[in-house]
C-alpha cells in the first residue's frame, strides 16, 4: 500500500513513519509537511520518500493509503477529504472533535468500502497487553476495579497548540492523555453505562485542562478510574487492577515511546520489552510485561484489517462530551 503520511511532527516522525517503513506490505511513499526543517528531516532519514507541501498534492498521486497525523482541531477535516477521495486512512487520536464527526466519518467509510482506522496504538503497550492477558487467563479472579494513570509533571507551560485554551484545538488533557485511557478502558470492558467527570485547570497560568479524573461504571460491574495530569509531583502506579483473588500493580511507562523518540528501529530484536526491574506485581510478586508491539498495528493495516473498530473512537468521544458534561453539571451521566 503506498502511504502517504500527513503531518511530521512529533507523531508521525516517531509514531507513524518507522512503521509505515519497516511494515511489510506498506510503503512511506510520501509524507506531507510544509516544513523546511522537517522536510529535510524525511529527506535525511527517508531519502526515497516523496516531500509534498500540502494535501492536496496527494490526490494527483497514486496513493492507496493516506495517514493523518495534523493538528488536532484538522483531524476529522483531513480523514473526511481523504474518505471523500476514495482512499484509506488512518487517523491520529483523537479521531474527531465529536461523536457526531466521528459517527459521520464511519459512516462514509463504511458507504464506500474503506479503512477508517483510529490510531490507538496505546492497546499495543506491553502493560496493557500484561492486563489483557491476566483478565483472559482470568489471574486475578473477577475484577472489579480497573485504576488506570498517564501522570507527568510538567510545571511549566509550553507554547503550542496542545496548551490552548481554544475549544477548536482540542488541546485538553482529556483529548490528548484521557483518549488512551478511555479506550483501553472501553476495549476491555465495553461501553460504560455512566460517567463521573472531574476536569479541573491547575497549573496558574494554564488554559487548557490539565488535571482530569474519570470514573466509568460499566454493564459488567466493572468500575474504571482514570487519572490524567499535567501536575502530579508523586506518579501514581500506571495501573493497579483489583480482582477478587489478586491485584496486578505496575509502575512506570511502556519503552516503546522512549526508544522510537531516541530514533530507534521498530520491531528489532528485544523490541518492546520491559526491564525486569520494571515489572509488575501479581500477588506482590514480580510479574513479567508483555512485549510492546506497536507494529501489529501498521501489521494489521498492511493486510486490510482495521486494528481498532472506528465505532470504539465514536464510543470514545460519546464518554469525553458526558464526562465535560459530568464536571459542568456535577451529576453522574448515563450513556
Amino acid at each position: 500500500m503506498r502511504t502517504a503520511l500527513v503531518g511530521y511532527g512529533l507523531g508521525g516522525a516517531a509514531f507513524h513513519a518507522p512503521f509505515i517503513a519497516t511494515t511489510p506490505g506498506l510503503d512511506l511513499a510520501a509524507v506531507v509537511t510544509a516544513n523546511p526543517k522537517r522536510q529535510a528531516e524525511v529527506a535525511a532519514r527517508y531519502p526515497d520518500t516523496t516531500l509534498l507541501s500540502t494535501l492536496d498534492e496527494v490526490w494527483t498521486g497514486n496513493y492507496d493509503l493516506v495517514v493523518i497525523t495534523t493538528p488536532n482541531r484538522f483531524h476529522a477535516t483531513h480523514a473526511r477529504q481523504v474518505l471523500d477521495h476514495g482512499l484509506n486512512v488512518v487517523v491520529d487520536k483523537p479521531f474527531a472533535g465529536s461523536a457526531a464527526e466521528a459517527r459521520a466519518l464511519a459512516s462514509i467509510a463504511s458507504s464506500r468500502g474503506l479503512l477508517l482506522a483510529p490510531f490507538h496504538n496505546r492497546r499495543w503497550d506491553g502493560d496493557f497487553r500484561t492486563v489483557q492477558k491476566l483478565l483472559r487467563d482470568n489471574t486475578l479472579g473477577k475484577v472489579h476495579r480497573f485504576e488506570s494513570r498517564f501522570e507527568r509533571y510538567r510545571p511549566e507551560i509550553k507554547d503550542s497548540w496542545k496548551e490552548s485554551g481554544d475549544p477548536k484545538d482540542l488541546g485538553s488533557i482529556l483529548y490528548d492523555l484521557g483518549t488512551h485511557l478511555i479506550d483501553q478502558s472501553v476495549d476491555l470492558f465495553g461501553r460504560p453505562r455512566s460517567v463521573h467527570a472531574e476536569i479541573a485547570t491547575v497549573r496558574p497560568t494554564a488554559k487548557a485542562d490539565d488535571d482530569v479524573f474519570l470514573a466509568l461504571t460499566h454493564d459488567n460491574g466493572v468500575r474504571s478510574h482514570l487519572w490524567m495530569s499535567a501536575l502530579a509531583a508523586d506518579l501514581g502506579p500506571r495501573f493497579r487492577v483489583l480482582g477478587h483473588d489478586a491485584a496486578y500493580v505496575k509502575h512506570g511507562m511502556d519503552p516503546q515511546e522512549d526508544l522510537l523518540k531516541a530514533g530507534e528501529t521498530p520491531a528489532g530484536p528485544g523490541w518492546g520489552e520491559d526491564p525486569e526491574e520494571s515489572w509488575g506485581t501479581v500477588a506482590g510478586k514480580p510479574y513479567r510485561t508483555e512485549p510492546g508491539a506497536y507494529q501489529d498495528f501498521y501489521a494489521a493495516v498492511a493486510q486490510g484489517k482495521t486494528p481498532v473498530p472506528p465505532q470504539d473512537a465514536v464510543t470514545g468521544l460519546e464518554i469525553i462530551e458526558a464526562a465535560k458534561q459530568s464536571a459542568t453539571t456535577g451529576d453522574t451521566v448515563r450513556l
